[in-house]
């Protein structure tokens, strides 16, 4: 670690080699850790300190350095709004908590899944459905998403229709963890999420939902049923309408993974050799999200994007600077969903 003690240094330090750069900021992070403090009345000392270090920022600043973490720094423009806080007066659903272990399509599997009903659900009437990938990530009422919030207050105002959520987590192989999240792994999640074929359709559609939604009264009309995810959640969420758009009419696809993790590079492709289907898509990314072997998420988005564009598909894209996290799509959840189903109250079997 290199000590700076005069602008003679930092200058030697820029005219050497890229590497010295690279020292050359270990060595400012390091002057500007919270565990060392340079206060300038102290001595003649610390004030040469703070100057070398005020120097440093400054040449640093000139070749493109930012003190501040990009992918963090990126995400500060959203913030969630207070449709995504819960609000006085306003009917609360109820979630419970399941256990699926009996697929057929993904052997040998176990997962823990969600069910979401709004107070409004009166078991008369069909009501529309959603299903959420990674479902603990949307369940939880401090994360970003807040599923049960958002719902409830878009519902109580009549911005969306009276809907069922289903929040189902990806398969794990083995016993169940104690307690739903990311620790550890599901270790089927990218065999269910990342692979471009109509398998995870037909797990939802055929095993799980039936289950799932047997003591609600749930429409079979695809304009009413959506299904949403993030990343390797989002592809998946598109694929399974993609197979099956007569059960799933509407997409909501945060940071979705179309890169090369198992194939998911060649859907824009496919998007454009295939005659339009009957859905709404909804797709998210940012300029800050990953760029990896698979493939660059930013760029992959864009190409979605354009293929819907090019076949006339009914969609937004809303492209911002956040990186390959929920903080960009959950800042906008409310807003996705009511555009999402702008126009339930005319276009649904109720």
């Amino acid at each position: 670690m290199i000590l700076i003690d005069s602008l003679f240094e930092i200058q030697l330090i820029v005219n050497t080699s890229p590497q010295s750069l690279i020292q050359l900021r270990q060595a400012v992070d390091q002057r500007t850790s919270p565990v060392r403090c340079w206060k300038p009345n102290r001595c003649l000392e610390s004030f040469m300190a703070c100057h070398s270090v005020l120097m440093a920022f400054v040449l640093l600043i000139g070749i493109g350095w930012s003190p501040v973490d990009r992918s963090v720094a990126a995400d500060e423009p959203y913030q969630l709004s207070s449709d995504s806080q819960e609000q006085p007066g306003v009917p609360k659903g109820t979630v419970t908590q399941h256990v699926f272990e009996t697929s057929q399509v993904f052997s040998g599997t176990k997962r823990r899944y969600s069910v979401y009903v709004p107070q409004q659900y009166d078991g008369q009437t069909p009501t529309a459905l959603m299903v959420f990938q990674d479902g603990h990530a949307y369940e939880r009422r401090s994360g970003d998403f807040r599923v049960p919030i958002v719902f409830d207050n878009l519902i109580d105002a009549g911005e969306m229709p009276i809907t069922i959520a289903v929040m189902v987590d990806p398969g794990y192989r083995g016993d169940l963890p104690d307690k739903r999240g990311w620790k550890p792994r599901p270790q089927n999640r990218s065999v269910e999420y990342d692979t471009v074929s109509d398998d995870y359709a037909t797990f939802l559609i055929d095993e799980l939902l039936p289950v799932a939604t047997k003591d609600y009264l749930v429409s079979s009309d695809p304009n009413q049923r959506a299904i949403c995810g993030s990343s390797s959640g989002g592809i998946a969420a598109f694929t399974a309408a993609w197979f099956r758009p007569d059960a799933f009419g509407k997409v909501i696809s945060h940071i979705g993974s179309f890169t090369d993790i198992r194939g998911g590079h060649v859907i824009p492709s496919m998007i454009r050799k295939s005659e339009p289907k009957p859905l709404r898509i909804l797709l998210q990314d940012g300029s800050n999200d990953l760029d990896n072997q698979f493939g660059n998420w930013p760029l992959a988005n864009q190409q979605v994007a354009k293929a819907l564009a090019y076949r006339n598909y009914d969609f937004k894209f809303v492209y911002g600077v956040g990186g390959h996290n929920g903080r960009h799509g959950g800042a906008i959840f409310p807003d996705s969903l009511r555009w999402l189903w702008r126009d339930w109250d005319t276009s649904s079997d109720r």
